[in-house]
């Protein structure tokens, strides 16, 4: 469905109730003034209107159909296409959900497709609005706003997993007993799905801003600003992957080493219990060649040196730390 349109010319916003007539209108104004059309979701009816209304090239036509593109910079004779995936951190389960935003633009048209729940774009059109200086740049301008605002809420979401990822962090290090490895796979993951989004948009923004074709060489540093915040997001987030890694190794040998001690724990135990154990067998035995069955101080001698044999045996086992 249509979620907005508008001619943006003369730093102003002009309503069209035509998606047609808002692109003659964009073409025949002076300047950089340009149709910006938004979409969520479309019906295949929609996008085959739009093909033929922006002569969309047949592979972008497809791309916006089917969704769940690898984020990408397409740039065709005369139109470019750039593919965000777009994240949402939910702070109740600490969950990374993703989404996608499609740009296609042409030298006076935006068309931006969003899939997904977590695709909303609150505030763009309003910022590009309030800002004529950044409107008289044309349809870079719209595409630089939706980069920069994506970008931010990678910024956002690279904050969030890095307080999970010290929770995690002091919960393996910090003395707790029930460390759920669980917990330290789900946050993989979810680093894992915040990096399918930042990691594969790198070259194509870098692209993107070396390209005077694409972007009006005034509006360059502040993709390169968008750049830079990438470039921030993605080496956390590649970080944030390693430290899990490390974290991960290090619970399995912690408890490795945790399982060689309540062995050494068991043994030592057992090789007490034992002393008493044989001594126990060899007098149960029903035969009568044991001189000191017949000694007074026979059963009090075997009782006080298996005792003996207990006590040194745990002293000994205390001084090496298995007991």
């Amino acid at each position: 469905m249509i979620v907005d349109k508008a001619v943006y010319a003369d730093g102003r916003r002009y309503e069209c109730q035509d998606v047609a007539e808002g692109l003659a209108r964009a073409q025949q104004a002076d300047g950089n003034a340009f149709l910006w059309v938004g979409l969520y979701e479309p019906s295949a009816e929609q996008v085959q209107h739009f093909a033929r209304l922006l002569d969309l090239h047949p592979l972008v036509v497809e791309d916006i159909a089917t969704g769940r593109q690898r984020p990408k910079l397409d740039v065709m004779d005369d139109s470019a296409m750039l593919v965000f995936r777009t994240l949402a951190y939910f702070e109740e389960n600490s969950d990374v959900e993703t989404g996608e935003v499609l740009m296609v633009w042409g030298p006076h048209w935006v068309l931006t497709v969003r899939h997904g729940k977590h695709t909303r774009l609150t505030g763009v059109r309003a910022r590009l609005e309030r800002s004529p200086e950044l409107m008289a740049h044309g349809p870079a301008s719209a595409v630089f706003v939706v980069a920069d605002h994506i970008v931010d809420t990678y910024t956002r979401v690279d904050l969030e997993l890095n307080d999970d990822l010290a929770r995690v962090e002091q919960a393996t290090f910090g003395g707790e007993q029930d460390v759920d490895v669980t917990e330290i796979y789900r946050l993989k993951r979810e680093i894992l799905e915040a990096r399918s989004a930042v990691h594969p948009l790198v070259d194509p923004v870098r692209r993107l801003v070396h390209s005077s074709r694409l972007v009006p060489e005034e509006l360059q540093p502040y993709l390169s600003d968008v750049q830079d915040h990438l470039l921030r997001a993605d080496d956390h987030v590649l970080g944030y992957d390693q430290s899990l890694t490390d974290i991960l190794q290090a619970h399995l040998s912690m408890v490795s080493v945790k399982q060689g001690e309540d062995t050494r724990k068991i043994s030592a135990w057992a090789a007490l219990a034992a002393v008493p154990t044989i001594v126990g067998a060899v007098y149960g035995m029903n035969f009568d060649h044991m001189p000191e069955l017949h000694w007074v101080w026979g059963y009090p001698v075997a009782m006080l040196l298996t005792v003996v044999i207990v006590v040194l045996l745990y002293l000994r086992f205390r001084r090496s730390g298995w007991l």
